[in-house]
């Protein structure tokens, strides 16, 4: 398999502890190969008309919600973590309360904003990882692509430009409901699958993706239970298993991860790759 993005910059940083070249053009070096990921990104999700991928996400949430100031659209992504932790308080929820944070997912409108704000790249490159999961896909043949947890679509929109078979599965029919009108506004073909109504579709997917959900799950081994029936023999599973404590984020409820890989080894998943220096995402392959 060829190098990944983490693969490749844990190589570089090698380099600054042999003292074969000054931390200055290592981090230009580190840049250099980030943009390439962000290219690949941005190509993916700018809409035709608008300069920077920044500008193209906010005016396209700003054409959904019917907020047509760019501005205003800014300060509500900027401010949807606050907004999500109000939310989740007000409703006083917690870990246990399955129907309630259903519900929670399926009706808040800040998560919109959340993720397509932090899609834009402007404070953490993390989502450059679905990048990195749709090189790791090619290199290892696959076509039938599932992203569970799919939030805005983003992830599956990058995969469908690049030829995949791309089905969307989430428990929040609001962000089914605007990952279907991204998909149309495009042109591209999904499947869209309310987890809370619907079944994968067994032996089906070449590779899942998992990203940065497992934290938000209720039942996190039934999800790999899940996943296990939905993919193919041989597929992989790529995605974050794992989160610091976060008082910001009141609803990532999941802090012990063993159980998932306990059940993940149970059901035949072996680890064949792992970022071990950007942001810590896992491969695992269903033998």
């Amino acid at each position: 398999m060829e190098k990944l993005l983490p693969d490749l910059v844990k190589e570089l940083w090698a380099r600054d502890g042999r003292g074969d070249a000054p931390p200055d053009a290592l981090w230009h070096e580190e840049q250099r190969l980030l943009a390439k990921y962000r290219a690949v990104w941005e190509e993916a999700l700018r809409l035709a008309g608008h300069a920077g991928l920044k500008e193209s996400l906010l005016a396209e949430l700003g054409e959904y919600t019917g907020c047509g100031d760019a501005a205003e659209t800014e300060r509500r992504g900027r401010g949807a973590v606050q907004a999500l932790k109000e939310e989740w308080h007000r409703r006083k929820l917690d870990a246990a309360d399955r129907a309630g944070i259903e519900a929670f997912y399926d009706r808040t409108e800040a998560q919109v904003f959340e993720l397509m704000w932090w899609h834009t790249l402007a404070d953490d490159p993390s989502p450059l990882a679905y990048v990195v999961a749709l090189e790791f896909a090619e290199q290892q043949g696959c076509a039938r692509y599932l992203d569970f947890g799919s939030g805005v679509g983003s992830g599956g929109i990058t995969f469908a430009r690049h030829g995949f078979d791309v089905t969307l599965a989430d428990i929040s029919g609001a962000l089914l409901r605007f990952s279907n009108w991204r998909f149309a506004r495009r042109g591209l073909a999904a499947r869209f699958l309310d987890l809370k109504t619907h079944r994968l579709a067994a032996a089906r997917y070449d590779i899942v993706t998992a990203m940065d959900v497992w934290e938000h799950l209720v039942d996190p081994v039934a999800a790999v239970d899940q996943i296990a029936e939905a993919i193919a023999p041989g597929g992989f599973l790529f995605g974050r298993f794992g989160a610091e404590p976060d008082p910001e984020r009141p609803q990532h409820i999941v802090s012990d991860f063993d159980p998932t890989f306990k059940r993940l080894a149970e059901r035949g998943f072996v680890e064949v790759w792992r970022d071990e220096w950007l942001w810590g995402h896992q491969a695992f392959q269903r033998t």
